[in-house]
């Protein structure tokens, strides 16, 4: 095939064609198309693919925003043409009918270069999705002093009235408060708001008392099971406090001591201990086991301890190699020496101690360097016959 070169006015440089690129495939919509790799950027590319587009609309290479003249790198694949669809954009009364391709109203307004500010008011909210035509309202907030009392807070606000702004800073008037302006009135022009206070009133403060778990051992449930046998109820305390504020100021205090209303009924879990014996089929043969634990497994070597050094001792003095697997500290102390099989690995001893991934049953199994194998998954743990006399009842 004799080598092409194509040209477009939104293309850098024309490249001769290269045998070696693979076909691109053009997503345009539920349309899709595949074209000979014979140029070198996105607009070119559409341009010799015949198919239209528009300065205003996205191009995505490889699923990525690029630019319609950005030179395409050899493994790009795909390109999606995302269509700019009519927007109706009014900025502070001003009205502006625009062309875009931005995903959400957000992306457009960022696209236009406003740095969008949580006061701001927008209609439809940022991140509604862009899926045709639509008009968007927006209204940048006004910086805003409010004095009540000794106190001075500035923020912005796009309310139109005094009652409004006051409500957006969270300030409600009650009683006989009032502000200056009044609620009713428009913003005054320098932003300046007074709230006075004239009221006498009596807080009450709830305080929440947590209950505890406790886990209670029976022998009526087999090991690694669990009952609720009483459910956990919060406890509640009150404070009373009077407060006296006169313009806006604090001129007394007075607060009685906490009350207990309702004391904390702890939650009580019932934890197996029966020890029930069972047979597991693998490929070294029948094995008897008292429990099966789900657990996360990972793998290590003497020398891929995630350290720059290399270690071939355990922690419970046996050698780091296939057979030997680590467990979290606080189950070694019960388990170290305890002999178990896990399925895809085989027989092993608990002689190591790992720091473990937070929230998940964990080991770590050991292998030489020679023979080291990842792992990174869920797996079942078998204890093995026979019993060791101290067992961790309750795993954490």
């Amino acid at each position: 095939m004799a080598k092409v070169l194509i040209c477009a006015a939104l293309v850098v440089s024309c490249q001769p064609s290269n045998p070696t690129l693979p076909e691109v495939t053009i997503v345009d919509g539920e349309k899709i198309k595949t074209v000979e790799r014979t140029v070198d950027s996105p607009a070119a590319l559409l341009i010799s693919g015949g198919i239209p587009f528009s300065p205003e609309d996205m191009v995505l290479v490889n699923g990525q925003p690029v630019p319609h003249d950005y030179m395409l790198p050899s493994d790009a694949n795909t390109i999606q043409i995302r269509r700019a669809v009519p927007v109706k954009f009014i900025n502070d009364g001003a009205q502006a009918d625009i062309r875009s391709a931005a995903y959400t109203v957000g992306q457009f307004i960022d696209d236009a270069g406003i740095s969008l500010h949580e006061r701001d008011f927008l209609d439809p909210p940022a991140s509604t999705p862009i899926l045709g035509p639509i008009s968007i309202e927006y209204h940048p907030a006004r910086e805003i002093q409010i004095i009540s009392g000794n106190e001075s807070n500035s923020g912005f606000t796009s309310a139109e009235t005094v009652g409004e702004a006051l409500a957006q800073a969270g300030i409600s008037l009650q009683g006989l408060d009032y502000s200056i302006p009044a609620e009713s009135e428009p913003l005054p022009e320098d932003g300046r708001l007074r709230v006075v206070r004239v009221n006498e009133s009596v807080t009450l403060v709830q305080k929440s008392i947590p209950f505890n778990t406790e886990v209670q051992l029976t022998a009526d449930l087999e090991l690694d099971q669990q009952d609720l046998l009483q459910v956990g109820e919060p406890g509640l305390a009150v404070t009373r406090t009077r407060l006296r504020f006169e313009d806006g100021q604090e001129v007394n205090r007075e607060s009685d001591s906490e009350a207990l209303v309702r004391p904390a009924q702890d939650r009580i879990v019932g934890a197996g201990t029966k020890i029930v014996f069972r047979t597991l089929d693998t490929p070294e043969g029948p094995l008897e086991y008292y429990r099966a634990v789900q657990v996360y497994a990972t793998s290590y070597s003497p020398c891929r301890l995630g350290v720059p050094w290399c270690g071939y001792g355990t922690a419970g003095g046996l050698k780091a190699q296939k057979g030997v697997i680590g467990v979290l500290r606080r189950w070694w102390r019960f388990m170290n020496g305890d002999p178990v099989y896990v399925p895809g690995y085989g027989r092993a001893v608990i002689s190591d101690i790992g720091a473990g991934i937070d929230g998940r049953h964990w080991i770590d199994l050991a292998y030489g360097d020679d023979d080291y194998v990842s792992w990174h998954s869920w797996t079942t743990l078998y204890f093995l016959t026979p019993v060791p006399p101290t067992i961790m009842y309750v795993l954490e």
